[in-house]
């Protein structure tokens, strides 16, 4: 047997075989392609969930949790329970940052979960520079999918200090 005709063959069968295992994929997982398409589709609680932040009205953050949503912000440590906490936990970020902005970058949904990559940004009051650090935001859906119940945001508040010129000590002013 030729050697040079053998290592023909295999190249052209293996070729072979990896466009038919495509064309197979392509065939029989739309279902797959579509999933992947919602992913990079920003669920319509999530665009409502940013528009709040986005905005400068409190209780339209409070009025897309369930009556005893919570909302935690692991990087102070804090947890609001209730549309009118959250709301006035929005009230009090409007209150010490100058243009707080929440850009969706990325999300994922699981069931009742949406995992939301971020990024969140604006100026602290008093600060000299401002910020912009990437959040991780966990929400978990009632089960309509039409309300929020657990808000859980991951950012690092070190970092907001940082970017911010702020020392790493630096605690709000009383209200």
């Amino acid at each position: 047997m030729n050697p040079a005709r053998t290592t023909t063959t295999s190249r052209a069968l293996r070729a072979m075989t990896v466009l038919t295992a495509a064309a197979a994929l392509c065939a029989v997982s739309p279902t797959a392609h579509a999933a992947q398409d919602t992913d990079r589709r920003a669920p319509g609680i999530v665009g409502a969930w940013a528009r709040a932040w986005n905005g400068t009205e409190p209780q339209a953050l409070g009025d897309l949790f369930t009556a005893d949503g919570t909302y935690t912000d692991e990087a102070v440590a804090i947890t609001f329970r209730g549309r009118t906490e959250i709301a006035g936990w929005k009230a009090r970020a409007d209150s010490l940052i100058d243009d707080v902005h929440v850009t969706v970058r990325t999300t994922h949904r699981d069931g009742d979960r949406i995992t939301v990559r971020a990024v969140y940004s604006g100026h602290l009051k008093g600060a000299p520079k401002p910020f912009a650090v990437p959040m991780t935001t966990l929400l978990d859906l009632d089960e309509n999918h039409c309300r929020i119940a657990s808000d859980q945001d991951h950012y690092s508040l070190a970092a907001v200090l940082r970017q911010s010129g702020l020392p790493a000590d630096w605690t709000p002013p009383a209200t």
